[in-house]
C-alpha cells in the first residue's frame, strides 16, 4: 500500500534564493516540493468496470439467452421442411377466420403504437456557433506579462510565476482576453464589466447560430445558460430573453458555479426538458467571464487561472422534432455524469475564496490532478459498457479473470520509479468506440496525462491541443471549439462518433457522445476560418 501511494508522488527541488535575514542570511536555500501525479486510473478500474459490465450483460441477458435459442429452434424446424411442405402447412392445413385475423392485426398495431409512443424521441444537434473575439483583444504571452506588469497589480515574484505557467501552458500568442483586467488600479470584477463581457460573447454566438440555422428566437422553447463565476440578477438567461424578445412561456435555466464541465450538464438538462415538455427546440449557451476569474493578488494557487483562462462562448441548437433529422449534424447518444463532491478534497480542489488580503480569487489545489484522475476513472468506467465494442469488453473481462485466478507478484521498482506488475491489465481501446475526441483543453500537462492513460495517439488529441493553442482554456465552451476544429478540417463523416469529455469544480467529470447523422461539410463560418490551414504545424513549431 505504501509503495502504491509512493508511486503517485513526485519530488522537485526548488531554489528559494538567498536568505535575506536570520542566522542563515546570505546563504542559498532550497526546499523539496512533493506533488501528486495523475493516477494511472485505467490500472485500477477493474472492479467497478466489471460490476458495470455484469449489470449491462444481465440487463440484456434475457435477449442474449433467448433470441439465439428461438432462432436455432425455428431454423431447425423450417430447415427440415421443403418449400412445398412449408407452403402447405401455412395455407392449406391452417384455418383462419376473419375475426381472428382482425384481432391479431389490431393487437399488433396497438403494440407497435405503444412501443413507438413510449420511446423517447432522439435529440439532434442542428448546428452550433463559437464566439471569435475582436482582433484587438488578442494577447501574446509576452504581452500578457508586459500588461500585467504595467497594471501595477503584481509583484515580480507573481509575474515570474505566471510567466513560467504560460511557458508550459500550451497556449499560443493569439488567444483573447478582455483589456479591463490589465487596467491600472481598476477592479475589473464589476457588474458593469461582467455584463459587457458576457453580453458581447453570448449575443455574437447566438446571432451567428440563429442566422446559420434560420431559426427565429421566438421558436425556441428551452434556453439553458451556464457561466460559472458571473451570476448577475437578472440572470444571463434573462438577458438573452430580453435581448431577443423571446416568447413568454420559454423554459429558461441559468447554471452557475459548476465549472468547466457545465457545458455537458447544460446539454443534459436541455435534453431532459425537450423530452419532458416536447418544446421542440432548445438553445444551450456556454461561456465564462474572464474578468471574474482574474486575481490581482499574490497567492500562487489563485494565480493559476490567470495564466490559463481566456475569452470564449458557444451556442448550440438542439431539437427533438423528427422532421429536423434531415438538417441535423449529430444525434445525442449518451450523457454520463460523475460527481465527486462527497469527498472533501475533491470538493475543495477548485475553490473560490478570499486570500489573506481579502482579495477574491479561484484557488486551484495541488490535489487537482489526483482528484481529476479518480473522477475520470469513474466516468469512463460507467461510459465504457455503453460505447465499447463487445469484443473489447470480453477481452477486458478475460484479463481481469486471468489476473484473479493467476495473481502475479509485483516486482520491486528501482528508486524513484513506480511499481509495475508482471502482468498488466488489458486496457480497453477507446479508439474502437470513437472516431473523434474532444477533451477539455485545460492545459498541456492535463492533455498529455489523458493521452497516455487512455492509450491514445498524439493525433487523437489534435483538436484539443489546437483549441488550447489558438484560444486557450475557454472553460465549458472549449469542447465546442474542438468540434469546430474537426469540422473545419472536414474530418467528420456519417456514422462517426464524437466523445466530448469535460471536468470542473465540484469535482465533476462529464461525457457526451454524439453520432454524426451525415457527412459534415466544411462550414463557411467558423472561429477557425482564417487559421485552420496553419494547424497542426503551428503548435508543433512552438
Amino acid at each position: 500500500m505504501a509503495r502504491e501511494e509512493q508511486a503517485l508522488l513526485s519530488t522537485e527541488i526548488v531554489n528559494r534564493g538567498v536568505e535575506p535575514s536570520g542566522p542563515d542570511a546570505g546563504s542559498p536555500t532550497f526546499s523539496v516540493r512533493v506533488r501528486r501525479r495523475l493516477p494511472d486510473f485505467l490500472q485500477s478500474v477493474n472492479l467497478k468496470y466489471v460490476r458495470l459490465g455484469y449489470h449491462y450483460l444481465i440487463s440484456h441477458g434475457v435477449y442474449l439467452a433467448t433470441i439465439p435459442v428461438i432462432v436455432l429452434v425455428c431454423g431447425a424446424e423450417v430447415g427440415s421442411l421443403s418449400r412445398d411442405e412449408l407452403w402447405r402447412k401455412v395455407w392449406d392445413e391452417a384455418t383462419y377466420d376473419l375475426a381472428t385475423v382482425l384481432a391479431f392485426l389490431a393487437v399488433l398495431a396497438f403494440t407497435i403504437s405503444v412501443y413507438i409512443m413510449s420511446r423517447p424521441r432522439p435529440v439532434y444537434l442542428i448546428d452550433f456557433a463559437c464566439y471569435k473575439p475582436a482582433d484587438e483583444l488578442k494577447v501574446s504571452k509576452a504581452e500578457f506579462i508586459d500588461l500585467a506588469r504595467k497594471s501595477g497589480k503584481f509583484d515580480e515574484d507573481s509575474l515570474a510565476f505566471q510567466s513560467r505557467l504560460l511557458a508550459k501552458s500550451g497556449i499560443g500568442d493569439e488567444s483573447y482576453m478582455p483589456r479591463c483586467v490589465f487596467e491600472p488600479n481598476v477592479n475589473c470584477a464589476t457588474m458593469k464589466e461582467g455584463r459587457a463581457e458576457a453580453s458581447t460573447a453570448m449575443f455574437a454566438a447566438l446571432d451567428e447560430l440563429f442566422d446559420k440555422c434560420r431559426v427565429r428566437p421566438k421558436d425556441v422553447g428551452v434556453l439553458v445558460v451556464n457561466c460559472s463565476l458571473f451570476n448577475p440578477t437578472p440572470s444571463l438567461s434573462a438577458m438573452i430573453v430580453n435581448h431577443y424578445k423571446m416568447r413568454g412561456n420559454i423554459l429558461s435555466y441559468n447554471l452557475g458555479g459548476m465549472g468547466c464541465s457545465a457545458g455537458v450538464i447544460a446539454i443534459d438538462l436541455a435534453r431532459d426538458m425537450l423530452q419532458a415538455s416536447g418544446a421542440g427546440l432548445a438553445v444551450v449557451v456556454s461561456t465564462e467571464a474572464v474578468s471574474f476569474t482574474w486575481y490581482p493578488g499574490k497567492r500562487r494557487s489563485m494565480l493559476i487561472p490567470n495564466a490559463f483562462f481566456r475569452s470564449g462562448c458557444a451556442a448550440v441548437l438542439l431539437s427533438n422534432r423528427r422532421r429536423d433529422f434531415h438538417r441535423a449534424k449529430y444525434q445525442l447518444e449518451h450523457v454520463v455524469r460523475t460527481h465527486k463532491g462527497a469527498d472533501d478534497r475533491a470538493f475543495r480542489s477548485v475553490y473560490q475564496e478570499e486570500d489573506e488580503q481579502r482579495i477574491k480569487g479561484l484557488a486551484v489545489s495541488r490535489d487537482l490532478l489526483e482528484v481529476g484522475g479518480h473522477a475520470l476513472k469513474t466516468n469512463i468506467t460507467t461510459l465504457g459498457p455503453l460505447v465499447l465494442p463487445f469484443s473489447e469488453q470480453l477481452l477486458f473481462f478475460a484479463g481481469v479473470l486471468f489476473r484473479h485466478l493467476f495473481p502475479s507478484k509485483t516486482t520491486a521498482p528501482p528508486p524513484g520509479e513506480a511499481a509495475t506488475a508482471a502482468a498488466a491489465p488489458y486496457i480497453p481501446d477507446f479508439k474502437r468506440a470513437f472516431e473523434h475526441f474532444c477533451m477539455h483543453a485545460a492545459s498541456r500537462d492535463v492533455l498529455e496525462h489523458l493521452r497516455s492513460n487512455l492509450g491514445l495517439r498524439d493525433g487523437d488529441l489534435e483538436a484539443s491541443r489546437a483549441a488550447l493553442h489558438r484560444f486557450g482554456n475557454t472553460s465549458s465552451s472549449s469542447i465546442w471549439y474542438e468540434l469546430a476544429y474537426l469540422e473545419a478540417k472536414g474530418r467528420v463523416r456519417r456514422g462517426d462518433r464524437v466523445w466530448q469529455l469535460a471536468f470542473g469544480s465540484g469535482f465533476k467529470c462529464n461525457s457526451a457522445v454524439w453520432r454524426a447523422v451525415r457527412r459534415v461539410r466544411r462550414p463557411s463560418r467558423s472561429p477557425w476560418i482564417d487559421s485552420i490551414d496553419q494547424y497542426p504545424a503551428r503548435m508543433d513549431a512552438q
